[in-house]
């Protein structure tokens, strides 16, 4: 059971290390604020990285994502200034559990498999992380040449994820040139915050490869993402829009999907409408997953995603206007 700090609600949906529902969040911001950046100090000052993006007066601005880090030459980024490689890989028999599996070719790949490239880094600062793990340190650097060189005959696809693949997009790009001309289909997994440069080159080798990019867009309002991931959505929603005008220019039908995480207490049908209503203005084609939750890394006293939220929020998110909407990791959903 966590208290809000603001209202006094005593809940088991208000996450006790956050001290907020999502109501003061969102309707209380600038009380909200001081505890949604104390919160977001201790979760990373525990991995040694820095609480804020970094403005270093001296420093050199970063120019890769949302989070336009000022940093000099000894100084870390927010998303860590891993060296580039910073990675850990592993095959998955096809079908494997892709946020895209509904709709994408790679999972009638039966006796194929998915090369799963896990980067160690993130441009966001996610206090429900199913992936935080990827914030402990590691040795494992990969070259591009090296990583691409492991995709053998029988790797169908190759899914970047993490963390994020963001923080070292240049990495992904270069080993997927080199995939693409071996036939291999090219998928990102991400949290959309990147340069919009970066990003059709991502667009170009993702969709004419027959592969996918699935955005998870963790929250529609924005004081709501500040608070739950530390960084602002402003470029994931712009991203969207731009990577479905991307799609359509190269006269591509599939290759774009969303995702939310839903987050008991805070993701509920209110956000899923809200983001389903803005893909449906896109294209109301446009595959949507809602995920299952369980419990993890300083949320971890929060309860399961139910049954009963997953079903309410695919029904909010089919009366927006969507056509394809699915739920996904159903195992988790109690």
């Amino acid at each position: 059971m966590g208290i809000c700090k603001i209202c006094g609600l005593n809940s088991s949906y208000v996450s006790n290390f956050l001290s907020l529902c999502s109501n003061c969040i969102k309707e209380k911001f600038e009380k909200a604020l001081p505890y949604i950046e104390r919160a977001h100090k201790i979760s990373r000052l525990k991995f040694g990285l820095p609480p804020s993006p970094p403005k270093d007066e001296k420093g050199k601005k970063c120019k890769v994502c949302i989070n336009q880090c000022i940093i000099s030459e000894n100084s870390v980024g927010f998303c860590g200034s891993l060296p580039s490689g910073s990675l850990d890989w592993y095959y998955d028999p096809l079908p494997t559990n892709c946020v895209a599996d509904k709709v994408c070719d790679g999972s009638k790949k039966i006796g194929m498999k998915n090369l799963a490239v896990f980067y160690r880094s993130c441009s966001f600062n996610c206090l429900f992380c199913q992936n935080w793990h990827f914030k402990e340190k590691s040795k494992n650097i990969l070259k591009a040449e090296e990583l691409a060189e492991i995709a053998d005959e029988s790797t169908y696809c190759v899914c970047y994820f993490g963390g994020d693949p963001t923080p070292q997009i240049a990495h992904s790009i270069k080993a997927s040139r080199i995939m693409a001309k071996k036939g291999k289909t090219i998928c990102w997994e991400t949290n959309g915050s990147m340069n919009r440069n970066v990003l059709k080159e991502m667009a170009e080798l993702a969709f004419s490869t027959n592969g996918w990019i699935k955005f998870d867009i963790k929250a529609w309002d924005e004081r709501l993402h500040i608070a739950l991931c530390g960084v602002s959505n402003k470029w994931t929603i712009e991203n969207f829009s731009y990577l479905y005008r991307v799609m359509k220019d190269m006269g591509v039908k599939k290759g774009l999907i969303a995702s939310t995480l839903l987050v008991p207490g805070y993701i509920d049908e209110k956000e899923v409408y809200n983001i389903a209503s803005f893909i449906s203005s896109l294209d109301p084609d446009i595959p949507y997953v809602l995920l299952g939750f369980a419990p993890h890394f300083f949320f971890s006293d929060l309860p399961y995603s139910s049954r009963s939220l997953g079903i309410k929020c695919m029904e909010s998110a089919l009366s927006a206007g969507l056509s394809s909407v699915f739920l996904g990791n159903l195992f988790l959903m109690q």
